[in-house]
């Protein structure tokens, strides 16, 4: 994986190839319009801009170099200076040896020509403007191919990388349908064939999720001014520590989390970090410290927000859920840790005791979980009195192919995303205890409230009868157990089949309105699969208890 110094410099490559190629061509054009006051402008610009970055990444020469052609010209455009023939021929020297030093930036072999001429040119030109009489010394060029090297990089629209995203979903289907008929068939031929369909098809899939990855220090790297901002606001004193910045992450992913993180980062430092004078009273140091990480873990990336402020009290949390009518006094005091912090993120739930220019802790949070959900992802938060709060964002590294666990229901064929599978078991009929409405059974020392998905999905309405022993199939019961937002549930099915990466698209109408689905794919077989919403199914049951 390429360093972060290394992406900064290909980029910084690419951008002054192309300055030095307009560069070229302005003055070109220059030469036959020396009035052209918008020509000017632009060649000022383009020099200005490569003259900054090239400082900011350390190349001192290309900076310095253009720094003296930036002042020649600016004395062009002020009219100090006349556009003579010396003036030029002494202009187009200086911005071919910019090119020169660029291109060969990742030569190592590359020995700088002497450009004592060159310079002492361009300080004439710059030191006596108005003389009508200037002897500049000729500058010996060799023409070569070098002259016209390009860019290894190329600029492209988002937008284009994701239909080409798109076309390789459609083509993974079709890869899959193959496949499954070739097996049908027992071609030999056309079993070699769809096996090297499946490799290509693999490699180009992961060629374009390539394309589109970038680092998360693209987002990163723009907090330190934003919390600096908060915390001057806030009247607080803020560290922030930053680690990860060269993990990548799909560039679609990172645009849709850039809100949530900035929501977090907010109430962290307005509602997590307490005053300077309450730290000091409690033994803590008066700054407080905000900690920003990624790291990858397999197929995901997760991104950590960490704060040493007071942390959430949960007696607080359970009044609060009394309070805004979510469970009962009696319910909430049998539910666990992670489950009372869950509520955090119900719309509508807060622990606010005023409202600040900036959001308190849990005010808008559930839009922060909605934003996480719709790319297949997980929020959690962890958190001890006094010592701070974590927040967890578990995100896919890619959003167009997901990795999936197939099932059977009632002869139709359903998936789950992996990313809200927590485990699979197989419990007896005994082990499973009716509870009002509800079945519940205890697994891995846990109490999980387990829900039967035929009568769920075929029960006519009004008809379920989900906590009923006596309506489910056989004397064993194979338990997809899901989980959301730190709450588990589980879901009967007839039948495992396997896990598969499947391209989900979203669902037509009339069926786009249907709550528990949330999206659709075709198997290799043709067969239609649906794709269960375990957020919405969870969502629904968990608030049932």
């Amino acid at each position: 994986m390429k360093s972060r110094e290394q992406e900064y410099r290909e980029i910084f490559v690419a951008e002054a190839l192309e300055y030095y190629d307009a560069l070229s061509r302005h003055i070109s054009e220059l030469e036959k319009s020396p009035k052209d006051e918008k020509l000017l402008a632009e060649i000022f610009r383009l020099l200005h801009n490569l003259k900054a970055n090239a400082k900011a990444i350390g190349f001192i020469n290309i900076s310095d170099l253009s720094h003296k052609l930036e002042t020649a010209f600016g004395l062009i455009r002020n009219k100090e200076l006349n556009f003579s023939d010396e003036v030029v021929t002494v202009l187009f020297d200086g911005v071919d040896m910019l090119g020169e030093m660029i291109t060969n930036l990742d030569n190592p072999n590359y020995k700088e020509a002497d450009n004592q001429v060159l310079l002492r040119n361009l300080d004439l030109i710059v030191e006596a403007p108005d003389s009508t009489a200037l002897e500049v010394d000729k500058v010996q060029r060799d023409y070569t191919a070098k002259n016209l090297s390009l860019s290894d990089l190329i600029y492209i629209q988002i937008k284009k990388l994701d239909h080409m995203m798109n076309l390789v979903g459609e083509l993974i289907i079709d890869r899959d349908r193959i496949l499954s008929l070739s097996k049908e068939i027992e071609n030999p031929d056309l079993a070699v064939v769809s096996s090297h369909l499946y490799r290509i098809t693999e490699e180009l899939q992961f060629s374009v999720m390539d394309a589109r990855l970038v680092n998360v220090g693209t987002l990163f790297n723009k907090f330190p001014r934003i919390v600096r901002d908060i915390a001057v606001a806030e009247k607080k004193q803020i560290h922030l520590e930053i680690t990860g910045q060269d993990i990548q992450i799909d560039r679609n992913i990172l645009q849709i989390i850039t809100d949530s993180l900035l929501h977090l980062v907010r109430n962290a430092i307005t509602h997590g970090i307490e005053p300077a004078e309450e730290r000091v009273k409690i033994g803590k140091e008066a700054e407080g410290n905000v900690w920003l990480s990624a790291q990858n873990d397999r197929d995901m990336v997760n991104i950590k927000l960490r704060d040493d402020g007071k942390g959430i009290d949960l007696n607080d949390m359970k009044k609060a859920i009394v309070q805004r009518g979510f469970l009962t006094s009696d319910v909430v005091n049998d539910l666990r840790e992670s489950e009372i912090l869950s509520y955090i993120f119900e719309p509508g739930f807060s622990l606010a005791k005023e409202i600040t220019e900036f959001s308190g802790r849990g005010v808008g949070l559930d839009v922060v979980k909605n934003a996480i959900d719709s790319i297949g992802g997980r929020l959690r938060v962890e958190s001890e009195i006094g010592v701070g709060t974590t927040f967890t964002l578990h995100l896919p590294t890619s959003i167009a192919v997901k990795g999936a666990l197939l099932f059977e229901v009632a002869g139709g064929f359903f998936a789950i995303p992996l990313m809200h599978t927590d485990s699979v078991v197989a419990l007896q009929n005994h082990q499973l205890h009716e509870v009002g409405d509800m079945l519940v059974a205890e697994i891995m020392n846990e109490t999980i409230s387990v829900i039967y998905l035929d009568e769920l999905l075929n029960a006519p309405e009004g008809q379920m009868r989900l906590g009923d022993k006596r309506v489910l199939k056989g004397t064993e019961q194979n338990i997809i157990i899901v989980t959301y937002n730190n709450r588990k549930l589980g879901l009967i099915v007839d039948k495992l089949l396997r896990q598969q990466d499947i391209v989900i698209k979203p669902l037509n109408k009339p069926v786009d309105n249907i709550d528990i689905y949330g999206g659709v794919t075709l198997l290799g077989t043709g067969k239609v699969c649906l794709v269960l919403d375990v957020p919405a199914i969870t969502r629904y049951f968990i608030s049932k208890r």
